[in-house]
């Protein structure tokens, strides 16, 4: 049976986005993939409303699904995305991250949240790589987040991002293609997506820029000082994309890296077992509130004076 790619992307019609997304589906399908495409302008997605019915659900080892299921398509795309053997993102960056309606999709993946519905026995676990491009007018520093929030919102359904790849300084629509080493490098990226396909799950690793990031572990450039996490755990430097912790080590060169402690994958976020532990975390945090009867009283006695504070808008 073939491999299942599928492509999706948040960029405009015929432009960047689009072209160097089916630069890389193209060797899917030249390699014996069946693969597909979505722009995702294409659909009707609504907001997160923060309303939590999925992690209570989860929380306490039920599967709600979404508030919003029936309203719009994000279910309908997910139930053809999680079908995938492998997916690649692409997302216009505007200003630091990738564009809105990226992240208005990505954002309801919590209720897809693999690591927790595999924990309560909702799913069982599969094996999905991805990949990621991020596309933006300038250079780096005005996409320094676009490819670590990608990440951060692919995670949710267990994809091991095996390469990534931002393209920097075109700004005008398919500007790209002025760039052949912009293209060829797209191509890679479906090559590697099919190279890992054709390797044992347990086998697959980073494919990419073999230096890419600060993260030996998810490759990002996004490193911050530890604070305390749930329970205790403290690292004096964490990754704020995987979540793995470490420190700051000099070479024998006079450079710096980051090398993760021994305990630093604990709670690695590209793992299940990772994200389960913060499927512990919102069960106890959350569920501490909500069983709480005596806690919700005090909230709803307290939120009425602001209920009453009115300013005036606009």
């Amino acid at each position: 049976m073939a491999f299942k790619v599928m492509g999706v992307t948040a960029g405009r019609k015929d432009s960047n986005c689009e072209i160097l997304l089916k630069e890389a589906l193209l060797v899917c399908q030249e390699q014996g993939a069946e693969v597909s495409m979505i722009n995702l302008k294409d659909y009707e997605l609504l907001d997160c409303t923060g309303c939590t019915s999925c992690t209570m659900g989860m929380s306490m080892g039920k599967h709600t699904g979404c508030s919003l299921d029936n309203k719009d398509d994000k279910k309908k795309i997910m139930e053809v995305l999680l079908d995938q053997d492998a997916v690649i993102f692409s997302a216009p960056t505007y200003a630091l991250m990738p564009s809105s309606l990226f992240l208005k999709f990505m954002h309801r993946n919590l209720a897809y949240e693999t690591a927790f519905l595999t924990k309560i026995g909702a799913i069982k676990p599969r094996d999905r790589i991805g990949a990621l491009i991020a596309v933006g007018g300038s250079t780096r520093s005005w996409q320094s987040m676009a490819l670590e929030c990608m990440q951060a919102s692919t995670f949710s359904n267990s994809f091991k991002i095996v390469d990534m790849y931002m393209a920097t300084m075109v700004p005008a629509p398919a500007q790209v293609l002025l760039h052949e080493e912009k293209l060829a490098r797209a191509r890679e990226i479906g090559a590697n997506i099919m190279k890992s396909l054709n390797t044992p799950a347990a086998e697959r690793e980073w494919l990419g820029e073999p230096d890419a990031g600060w993260c030996p572990n998810c490759h990002s450039n996004c490193l911050c000082l530890g604070e305390p996490q749930w329970r205790g755990l403290q690292y004096p430097i964490e990754c704020a994309v995987c979540g793995a912790g470490g420190d700051l080590v000099k070479t024998d060169d006079g450079k710096w890296k980051f090398v993760i402690a021994a305990n630093g994958l604990e709670r690695d976020r590209t793992s299940e077992e990772g994200r389960g532990v913060h499927c512990d975390e919102i069960a106890d945090t959350q569920g501490g509130f909500f069983m709480d009867p005596q806690k919700r009283a005090t909230v709803a006695e307290k939120l009425e004076k602001y209920k009453k504070i009115q300013f005036p808008g606009i």
